[in-house]
């Protein structure tokens, strides 16, 4: 055998059976030991199939790897095979009782085996916990102590728009908007130095954060910390939570305002109307509360349909819109009532001209999908301070005053004090 430079100990395996090939596959992996040769009477053992992969010289007689192996003086011999005769031989070639074999290299067996079935079991695990980390949905950042990214998931890359090589070893706060840009360096420290917290340990934390293109979006953050070889580490558990503000912010917007016409509902309107009333108290300011009932709705429905009737209600509200200031406030009660809040209203006779503009903005004709169709209006008006002081009050006799006017021959408007 040609000589070879090793740089662990020296060994000689008998057996290429699948003792001796796990045994093999261990020492390969082990800078501490450096296998010489294997030998087997079975040309066709596994254990030589692993060796030739490895470069190892491969032996079918006992006899001869001994002899071959001989220049190793300090060769150890690990007898995996069924031959007793084996510490004899080698016995003649090294001199020495240097042969593990019997119940000794049994054990040995056995505790390799063990060995490479916790490494399988290692690697499968680690294997599927990197499955879990880059099939995850939620985005898993890793940084050390000084804010550096050591770890940024596919989830993360989708998330945010970078590509792993783009951010690892740069700052986390490159993901921050300002001021958490600047502030994080800070925080970091503070935290490193004395363990004061305001971000680790609260799970679901809603922050904002900045794609590689620069748009900031909502996001949701768990973050931790983690001790691995003596260094700290710290995880962040991160979520885009775009699509959820959004549906928030629908919902609250339904819970205010009209769905068919986007115009304030009634519990939005009676809000503006109670703080509208106070600032009036105060200020000494006439409000006008105008309840508005559309004549001739319900047969536009009937005949036309009610795709129809909607078209016609959003073309009310927009014509009913440019009939009144900024500063006024037009809200949908539901079906076809409206109501309107005139602010600071000189005169009764500026709220009245104001009702005949509503009335009037109805003069023309809707195109509802090609079909014509036409609606007139009551009107019923309420002041504040003249006709009740109190917001609800206002309203109810705003009400009142549009019955007057509906029974007065429609398409008109009435004061509440000439009902």
């Amino acid at each position: 055998m040609v000589s070879r430079i090793i740089t662990g100990q020296p060994v000689l395996i008998i057996g290429a059976g699948r003792g001796g090939s796990a045994l093999l596959e261990m020492f390969m992996e082990d800078e501490l030991a450096s296998v010489v040769a294997i030998v087997d009477t079975n040309p066709a053992a596994p254990g030589f199939e692993l060796a030739r992969k490895y470069g190892i010289p491969t032996y079918t007689d006992t006899v001869s790897a001994l002899q071959a192996c001989k220049e190793y003086s300090d060769c150890i011999i690990y007898n995996l095979s069924h031959d007793e005769s084996v510490a004899d031989e080698a016995y003649k070639v090294f001199g020495d009782h240097r042969v593990t074999g019997g119940a000794e290299v049994k054990l040995f067996w056995q505790m390799v085996t063990n060995l490479q079935t916790i490494k399988d079991e290692l690697e499968k695990s680690q294997d599927e916990l990197q499955a879990i980390i880059h099939n995850v949905m939620d985005g898993i950042i890793t940084i050390d102590e000084s804010g550096l990214i050591q770890g940024f998931n596919p989830a993360a890359e989708r998330i945010f728009g970078y590509a792993p090589q783009e951010v690892i070893g740069q700052n986390v706060k490159v993901l921050m908007p300002e001021p958490d840009r600047s502030a994080h360096d800070g925080y970091l420290h503070r935290y490193v130095h004395s363990n004061e917290k305001r971000v680790l340990g609260v799970r679901g934390r809603e922050v904002t954060a900045v794609r590689k293109d620069g748009g900031t979006f909502p996001m949701e953050l768990s973050a931790s910390e983690m001790f691995l070889g003596g260094q700290r580490y710290f995880i962040g558990i991160v979520r885009d939570i775009t699509e959820r503000k959004e549906t928030e912010d629908r919902i609250a917007h339904l819970a205010h305002f009209d769905y068919l016409t986007n115009l304030p509902n009634r519990a939005s309107f009676l809000n503006i109307l109670d703080h509208s009333v106070g600032l009036a108290k105060r200020n000494k300011q006439m409000l006008a509360v105008l309840f508005i009932d559309l004549d001739g709705f319900k047969q536009i429905n009937d005949t036309l349909g009610h795709e129809a009737g909607d078209l016609l209600l959003k073309g009310v509200s927009a014509r009913f819109k440019q009939s009144i200031r900024d500063s006024d406030t037009l809200a949908r009660l539901g079906g076809d009532e409206f109501i309107m809040l005139l602010e600071n209203v000189d005169s009764a006779e500026n709220a009245g001209r104001l009702a005949g503009k509503v009335v009037q903005s109805l003069a023309e004709p809707f195109d509802l999908n090609g079909q014509s169709g036409k609606v007139g209006a009551s009107v019923g008006i309420a002041l504040f301070p003249d006709d009740a002081m109190e917001p609800r009050e206002l309203v109810r006799q705003a009400d009142e005053a549009m019955y007057a006017a509906k029974h007065g021959g429609k398409n008109i408007w009435k004061f509440y004090r000439d009902k």
